[in-house]
């Protein structure tokens, strides 16, 4: 296993090589193990050029493999490569994906949408990143983002802040926290979900990293979501990728007096599904229809509630329980049970996992 993870690495490394061209090499030699012992003639033919045919087999390659692997074991770093069942199911099918994704935390094998916007982003923005976030986490969409300032670091929150798992996607190593001010997000972010990146540890944040990190955000999501942006925004690359990568792209009217708004109108003008609430995206991207989200409190005490329907909700505030686990906690028959379970369901307050458990919406 840490031989194969070393062959993926040393692929990976070599400089001035397409990534397009190295995953063009695994479609014809099988691994990246028969790509190392291959003749070079072979490879060559593959798009190789001599030069890298010597950086493969380098010592230098296969030193930097070895200290990233032992550098990643030791600070509990996943090393993620195409052929693994954590890897991102959608970004397998990009034209270009990542050889190998590095990890810090879970990435939960749920829908994902990806929310992106304006590093300086108003007060408006922010507050729609945060709803619409925590509005698709109650509705079981992972939320995937790039942890920057403004509508990245909302929209990351909006997730959390319903306590549901949440990806951020970096343009520098997972052990390099940026913007600096985001060491508390990162943590959390690790906590409910997973940071990634196809930059090796310790990689700088630079320029040129985030067009590359833009791509893998798009590329796990079924769509993306452009809250805020001006006719310069990063956030419009990930809507091209998006675009390119056969994804929806929604986006977020604003003021059109404001330099903010003018990428998502513009976005809008082309063609981009406009988001007025969170239906908007989950009936488009055919994942049901939103939650209905309550004051709990009201919930509680409403008279349409009886007690079995609270005896449900408290049990179900101390964890996640089977239907049979349910039952036999308080004491209902199973056949009642999913008649007060349908109630709950409808009233936007009790939903099913995918593991099959019984959950609270919020």
């Amino acid at each position: 296993m840490k031989k194969d993870l070393e062959y993926w690495l040393s692929l990976s490394l070599i400089n001035n090589l397409n990534n397009h061209l190295k995953l063009e090499a695994l479609s014809i030699f099988g691994s990246p193990r028969n790509i190392l012992k291959a003749h070079k003639e072979a490879l060559l033919r593959a798009g190789f050029t001599s030069d890298n045919y010597e950086a493969l087999h380098s010592q230098y390659i296969k030193d930097e493999a070895n200290r990233i692997l032992e550098y990643c074991q030791k600070n509990k770093i996943k090393i993620l490569t195409l052929n693994d069942e954590e890897y991102p199911e959608l970004l397998k099918f990009i034209y270009d994906p990542p050889m190998v994704l590095y990890v810090r935390g879970t990435i939960p094998k749920l829908n994902a949408v990806a929310m992106v916007g304006s590093r300086k982003a108003s007060g408006y923005g922010i507050e729609t990143a945060v709803k619409l976030s925590s509005q698709l986490a109650l509705a079981g969409i992972l939320v995937v983002s790039g942890m920057a300032r403004g509508i990245d670091t909302a929209s990351h929150c909006g997730a959390m802040k319903e306590e549901r798992p949440t990806v951020a996607v970096l343009g520098c190593g997972v052990d390099i926290t940026y913007p600096p001010e985001n060491q508390s997000l990162m943590e959390r972010i690790i906590e409910y979900g997973a940071v990634v990146s196809e930059f090796p540890p310790g990689t700088r944040p630079a320029p040129y990293n985030f067009p590359s990190r833009n791509r893998i955000i798009s590329g796990m999501s079924s769509g993306t979501v452009v809250v805020e942006a001006g006719l310069k925004s990063g956030s419009l690359i990930t809507a091209k990728y998006a675009l390119e990568q056969g994804r929806e792209v929604f986006a977020v009217p604003g003021n059109i007096n404001l330099l903010n708004s003018q990428g998502t109108n513009m976005l809008i003008k082309d063609g981009a599904k406009i988001v007025l609430n969170v239906e908007d995206i989950l009936e488009e991207l055919n994942f049901g229809i939103a939650p209905i989200v309550s004051n709990r409190s009201d919930i509680l005490y409403s008279e349409s509630l009886n007690e079995k329907h609270k005896k449900i909700i408290a049990a179900l505030k101390i964890e996640d329980l089977y239907d049979e686990e349910l039952s036999n906690k308080i004491s209902v028959p199973l056949d009642e049970l999913y008649e007060l379970l349908l109630d709950l369901e409808l009233k936007g307050i009790v939903k099913k996992s995918i593991t099959g458990r019984y959950m609270l919406i919020a």
